[in-house]
């Protein structure tokens, strides 16, 4: 790695002094630094991943989220060595918490992140962490950790502070630098210098939070709370159905009143509203209380997956089709992002196949590499599908809804069929003869 020239610091650096590392270069690690990058901040980006760092090198960033001139800034440089991390004295720890199969926080990652930080930390060096965890993991768990490989003091030789991530991927208008930013310390001379480094960048305002277990808990409440309105969105689409109503019409005239809040039904996955949750729970088990609301709003949502796929065979049975070929538009979490981390696409996939349809999946967006290694599923280009018995438009890419029915029809045997609207993004006003449509 080379050292940046000293006429790349920008005058941010002598307002807060520090010298920045990025560490997980993610959907929110990388935006972060190139955002401190821009601002002329010397910034390290650190992460274990080699093909990553190398992809960064070359200016291509496969999560889409940052372009090639932030990639080419001279003040931003990229690196997997952990010894080019000495120069550092203030670390971002940015890197995945998700959970186990059984649905437990898995903080495999920030433990590695906290004894990778502290074997470089110095006197008077500040850890920042990002990542989503329960109230209480920065001081207890990922502390002891920082301390143990440096053989430094927390609150003497070293300061921890916690600033929770708000990255929302895909989202153009809602940048790292445009977004309230909540900061917290382990003390007000660090709280201080904490604002003023996000400061510098951020030109939404910061909220100094009293302590790292409030903006720890904050963090997680944030995805649980849309958690739950969609969970109530979902039963309400349970709910109509069984009245015969279009779900979509009553949001659409409920919305009307100017204290609505405009959630939908849909598939909850990706790594933050699917996941928070159960880091709430967990830590609310851990002190003697067992949640009531929040696990019955995971329940209902990590059901949608099995309903949508039953809803086609139902369908299907209905039409009474020979066949048993069902096409599924979509494999990413959400719509015009790459990431399959987490989607909930699979559990459409997996009962349908359990019924012993024949399913077969495209997805633009998605890196075919990524599906086969995550879930095993084989990537269809859309050219190249069989005609199908039912369309499953499970992720409202721009490309799907701006092709519209003539793409249904052109997947359907015939141009007749099932077709299951999970967002409810295509134009019932124009739904062509022959087609069923379901909605969520």
């Amino acid at each position: 790695m080379q050292a940046l020239p000293a006429e790349a610091w920008g005058p941010e650096l002598v307002t807060h002094g520090r010298k920045i590392a990025v560490i997980g270069l993610g959907y929110v690690g990388l935006p972060v630094a190139a955002a401190f990058a821009r601002a002329g901040v010397p910034v390290i980006g650190f992460d274990i991943d080699k093909r990553r760092i190398a992809e960064l090198r070359t200016f291509h960033d496969r999560t889409h989220e940052v372009d090639e001139a932030d990639l080419r800034h001279p003040s931003l440089s990229f690196t997997h060595d952990v010894s080019d991390l000495a120069s550092s004295d203030f670390f971002i720890v940015t890197v995945p918490t998700p959970i186990d199969e059984a649905r437990q926080p898995d903080l495999g990652a920030m433990f590695a992140a906290s004894r990778t930080v502290g074997g470089v930390l110095k006197a008077g060096d500040i850890v920042v962490y990002e990542s989503t965890v329960y109230p209480g993991a920065v001081e207890d768990d990922c502390v002891p950790l920082l301390e143990k490989a440096s053989g430094l003091k927390a609150g003497s030789d070293f300061k921890v502070g916690y600033s929770p991530e708000r990255i929302n991927p895909g989202d153009k208008q809602h940048r790292f630098e445009t977004i309230m930013k909540v900061v917290s310390a382990q003390d007000a001379p660090t709280l201080d210098i904490v604002a003023n480094v996000y400061g510098s960048v951020v030109t939404a305002g910061i909220h100094r939070a009293p302590s790292i277990k409030v903006a720890e808990a904050a963090k997680v409440i944030e995805n649980t709370q849309r958690d739950l309105n969609i969970a109530f969105m979902n039963e309400l689409s349970l709910i109509f159905q069984a009245l015969n109503i279009d779900t979509g019409d009553v949001l659409a005239a409920a919305r009307t009143k100017w204290n609505f809040m405009p959630f939908q039904p849909g598939l909850v996955g990706g790594h933050c509203i699917g996941v928070d949750p159960y880091y709430l729970t967990y830590r609310a088990e851990r002190a003697g209380y067992h949640p009531e609301v929040i696990l019955a709003g995971r329940r209902i949502n990590d059901g949608m997956g099995q309903r949508v796929a039953r809803e086609c065979i139902r369908g299907l049975l209905r039409g009474k089709s020979n066949g048993g070929v069902v096409t599924i538009l979509g494999l990413t979490f959400k719509e015009d992002v790459p990431d399959t981390r987490n989607s909930r696409v699979i559990d459409i996939i997996r009962e349908l196949e359990s019924f012993g349809l024949k399913v077969q999946v495209s997805d633009p967006m998605a890196d075919p590499a990524d599906a086969m290694h995550e879930y095993g599923v084989k990537l269809v280009d859309v050219d190249a599908l069989q005609p199908a018995d039912a369309v499953i438009v499970a992720v409202a890419h721009r490309s799907y809804i701006n092709a519209g029915w003539p793409l249904i029809q052109k997947l359907l045997n015939g141009g007749r069929g099932l077709v299951l609207d999970v967002k409810m993004k295509l134009d019932r006003a124009s739904l062509p003869d022959g087609i069923e449509l379901w909605r969520l």
